[in-house]
Formats: C-alpha cells, structure tokens, sequence
C-alpha cells in the first residue's frame, strides 16, 4: 500500500521546513532500509513542503505504524528533528488518499500561490533521484507518472496557470508598489541554480535591466555569461549590497549570505562612491531585499538595518493572493478523476490474483472430471470440449464482476466470496499468476 507523511506551509511552520530542508544525508534510503516491508521510498523536499510517499509491503500488519516509525526515523537521523518536534507539524495519507494529495501537489494546488509552477519539477526530479538512489518500486515509479499526466492535464485544460503566480513574481509584485521605474533599478541577484534563471526571467518581463549576480559557491561568473549579468566576487560584495536598490537571495547555502554586517561592510566604500559621483542613482529611498531561500539566506538582523526592508517567504505567504475559484475547482476535478482512474488500474491488479485462484480452483475441478470422462471412453472427446466450453462461460461473469467491485473499491468482498463459497484462500497473490499460466489456462474461457 502507498503511504505519505506530509509536512507543509499548511501544517508546519517555515522554521520547521527549514530544518527538514537540509538533511545531512538522503532521507530515502533511510526510509526504506529501515524494515523489510517498506518496498520504496520517494521524497519530495522544496522550500514548502517535505513529503515521504513510501510503498509499503501491504499484507504486513500494521504497515501504517511501521510506515510512518520508518518516516519519522528517517527524518531524525538525517536532519536532527526528532518525532516529538514533528508532532502536529505533519499529516499522513493512506491509500487511494495518496495519488490525489500527490497528483495536486503537482499541480500546483496546494502550494502557497496555487498553480506555480515549480513544483512540478521538483516532483519529477524527486523521483529522478530516488531512482539513482535506488529506492523507487513500481507502484511508487506508476504513481509519479500519473503524477505528471495529471499535472500536464491541469494545465492544458484549465486557467489555473495563470490564475496562480510563482513565489517568484509574487515577491516582485509585491515589491513593485514601490518602485515606479523598474529600468533605473539596481537589482543584485544571490544565486545561480533553477530559482535564480526564473527570477531573472521574472525580472527582465518588470522591465528590470541593471542585473548582477553573486554566487557564494563562486558560480557567479558562469551564470553572469550565459544570462547577460554582471559578476559580484566575494570581494566587491558588501559593496554591491549597499549599492542595490534591490536585492534578491535564492541560494541552497546552509548558513547566511546576507546580514546586517554584510550592510555595515559595505557602507563605507557606498559612501567613497556617492562622495566621488561614481554612484548617479538616488539612495534616499528605501531599499528591499527579497529573501526567497528555505533555509533562509537573510539574517533576520538585516530588518533592523536603517532604510531596508525585508520580505521573506513567510511574509509572501501572507500576501498570497486568493484562489481563482473556477479555475482552481476545474483543476481539482481533473486532479479527482485522474486518482480515481490511478486507483482503478490499482484495484484491477490487486484482484487479479483473486480472478487467477478461482480460474485455478474451477480449471482443476474441470481437468478431474475430464480425466474421469475419459477413463469411461470419452475418445472422441466431445464431453471434454463441451465442459471446457461450459466452463469458460460460467467464469464469464464470475470475472467481468470482479474487475467492476475492484474498481469500486469492493475488491475485499469479492476475495471473501471466493473463501465462503469455495474455500479458496488467496494467500500468496505474487505466485498465483505464474501458477495459472503454468497450466496453460490463462486464456481459457
């Protein structure tokens, strides 16, 4: 069975995303080694969320339990945060729940903006990862793969694209009430990963043109090549700080980039420049800085710096504008129907084992009396033909009713019919099929 422990913006604060965000090893496979019964593990980690969708072993008893002991042992050993701090801070999905949680996440409708368009990515890198990591199992490879139908689905034939706006272009619509001329900008950009190309995109599309970019892990002149930038080094960093009328962190670093003493470091050679006219752009106005990192970028001391103000996600997500209702209940149909349909092909595999043991059982019955019948002359072998026939049109219905309870969730009713009325015990559901296909009976009927 599919399971998902699911930490939030919905039910966890950011301070506890954070720490969930920089685990010191790979939370995968620590999932699933932990038990024998956890076939798989995926984990889906960004700046809003942390979610371990696990592939448990279902016949074990209590799989939940030991599905989420395995999660939350997982997480402590990686990150450091311990069960008793999770407490509350997560939910947990069970079941046919899980593909409609997953299928919405990416599509972008439980994000803090619905309908950004990041997430999707990161889903489907997350199980990149857990393949080179070698955690996936099948269900969890089908799961992830209806995920981004269902995601492509969304967007192709519903508005919610563009009813929702990325952290992104929200922080600079946020921004954009302050500043009348988006071209006289100074804009100093932290970062060189997927996050820094899709701010710079944001910001040339405001009308942003005075661009640099400093990389704490010394990526700045590449990105600064391919994207038009100007490079910041270490060096000249403090200064650029000071100089910016806007400043836009977006890094993986674990520790801050940018503090009040990075301001007070820069003052000075500020100064030097306004003093000898190298620096024409008016300072008096207040100045911004965005702080899109999870673990965050900015010390929170940089508030406290005279003339700057600071948005961080928390405070984006506060000014995350109200869903577009159509649009975002459109998109949840489709999501609803694409988990009914994962569910369905899901429940048509688990009863096959059930359709394979009474064909088995019938099918044996059936080859007893042939023998029976030919033991008494049957040569010519009509009454065996005309039995074969008469079985395979009484398992006719038997069949074709199985797949519709299993589709309806009723496949549970359909294996205790099978013990009542036939004393059949299905057991072992993964050797059945090579049973049925041993006896040459898979077609039969």
């Amino acid at each position: 069975m599919l399971l998902c422990v699911s930490a939030s913006h919905k039910t966890a604060s950011f301070e506890l995303l954070e720490r969930l965000s920089v685990p010191s090893t790979p939370v995968a496979p620590l999932i699933a080694a932990h038990d024998e019964c956890v076939q798989g593990a995926v984990v889906v980690a960004t700046c809003n969320r942390f979610e371990a969708y696990v592939d448990m072993d279902e016949p074990v008893t209590a799989a939940v339990a030991l599905g989420i002991e395995a999660t939350l042992a997982a997480i402590e050993a990686a990150t450091g945060v311990p069960a008793s701090e999770l407490e509350g801070g997560y939910t947990v999905l069970g079941g046919s729940e899980v593909a409609e949680h997953l299928f919405s996440v990416a599509s972008g409708l439980e994000s803090v903006v619905v309908g950004e368009g990041e997430i999707a990515g990161q889903v489907r890198r997350a199980l990149t990862e857990s393949r080179k990591l070698g955690t996936t199992s099948a269900e969890l490879e089908r799961l992830f793969q209806r995920a981004s139908e269902a995601q492509r689905g969304v967007k192709n034939s519903t508005a919610i694209g563009r009813a929702g706006r990325s952290l992104v272009r929200l922080g600079l619509e946020l921004a954009d009430s302050r500043i009348a001329d988006w071209s006289t900008q100074r804009v100093l950009l932290v970062g060189t990963g997927a996050y820094a190309a899709a701010t710079v995109a944001a910001l040339r599309d405001q009308g942003a043109e005075d661009i640099s970019v400093h990389s704490p892990s010394g990526r700045a002149a590449k990105f600064a090549l391919k994207h038009g930038l100007r490079a910041v080094s270490a060096e000249t960093f403090p200064s650029a700080v000071a100089h910016a009328d806007l400043v836009i962190t977006c890094t993986t670093a674990e520790h801050y980039v940018l503090s009040a003493a990075t301001f007070a470091a820069g003052r000075g050679a500020y100064e030097t420049a306004v003093t000898s006219g190298a620096c024409p752009v008016d300072h008096t106005a207040r100045r911004l800085v965005i702080d899109l990192g999870l673990p965050r970028n900015v010390d929170p001391d940089v508030a406290t710096v005279a003339g700057v103000d600071l948005l961080d996600l928390e405070t984006i997500r506060l000014h995350a504008p109200l869903e577009e209702l159509q649009a975002t209940d459109a998109a949840r149909d489709l999501v609803r129907d694409a988990a009914r349909r994962f569910t369905s092909v899901g429940e048509r595999k688990n009863i096959t084992p059930a359709v394979v043991a009474l064909r088995a059982h019938v099918f044996g019955v059936l080859d007893a009396e042939v023998a029976r019948v030919r033991a008494r002359g049957d040569e010519g072998g009509q009454t065996e033909q005309a039995l074969r026939h008469l079985v395979g049109v009484l398992l006719h219905t038997p069949t074709t009713r199985a797949h519709e309870l299993a589709e309806t969730g009723r496949a549970d009713e359909y294996i205790d019919a099978l013990s009542a009325l036939f004393g059949i015990e299905v057991t072992d559901p993964a050797a059945a099929p090579a049973a049925l296909d041993q006896r040459g009976i898979a077609d039969a009927g």
